[in-house]
C-alpha cells in the first residue's frame, strides 16, 4: 500500500488535468457504482464551466500523484461568495491512507485564506465514506432529492459549511 508521504500534491492546473478528472470520474463511478454516460456528461459540463471561469487567484487545484502518475483529485471553484467543493477522487488504492483528511485541511485554509467561509458540494446517498469525512470537518446536509440523472436511482444531496 502507498504511504502518504509518497504522494505529490500539485496546485498548478496545467493542459490535461481536466480531461483527467473526467477520465477518472467516468471510470470509477461506472466501476463502483454502475452510473452511466450521463454522469460523465454531467462531469465534463462541469468541468467546461471551471475550464472557461478558472481564476488562478479564486480558484484551487489539488492534482495527487504517485511515481508520476495521477491519482487523485479536488477543485475549489469560487462562486461569487460561496465555493463549490468539487472532484474529490481517488484511485481505489489510494484510499484510506489519510489524503483525504489532508485534502479536507487544505481546502479549509483555502477558504480562510480566501476570506470565504462558506462552501458547499453536491454528492449522493452512496457515497457513504465520502460523507463522513465532509460531516467530520463540519458540512451540513442541507437538501435532498430524488434522482434518475445518473441513471440510476439514487438521491442526489447538498452539503454547506460555513466557518
Amino acid at each position: 500500500m502507498p504511504r502518504l508521504s509518497d504522494i505529490h500534491i500539485r496546485r498548478e492546473l496545467l493542459p490535461g488535468d481536466l480531461g483527467y478528472i473526467a477520465y477518472i470520474h467516468g471510470l470509477l463511478y461506472a466501476r463502483e457504482l454502475g452510473y452511466g454516460l450521463n454522469f460523465e456528461a454531467y462531469v465534463l459540463g462541469g468541468l467546461q464551466e471551471f475550464a472557461r471561469q478558472y481564476d488562478i487567484e479564486k480558484d484551487r487545484v489539488w492534482i495527487c500523484s504517485h511515481e508520476d502518475r495521477i491519482i487523485g483529485f479536488l477543485v475549489g471553484f469560487h462562486r461569487h461568495d460561496i465555493v463549490q467543493f468539487r472532484y474529490f477522487i481517488f484511485l481505489p488504492e489510494y484510499r484510506g491512507i489519510g489524503l483525504g483528511k489532508v485534502l479536507m485541511n487544505e481546502f479549509i485554509s483555502y477558504l480562510k485564506e480566501s476570506g470565504c467561509n462558506k462552501a458547499y458540494l453536491l454528492t449522493t446517498n452512496e457515497q457513504q465514506a465520502a460523507i463522513s469525512l465532509y460531516t467530520r470537518y463540519g458540512f451540513k446536509l442541507t437538501e435532498e432529492k430524488k434522482s434518475y440523472a445518473f441513471d440510476k436511482e439514487l438521491i442526489e444531496l447538498r452539503y454547506d459549511l460555513e466557518l
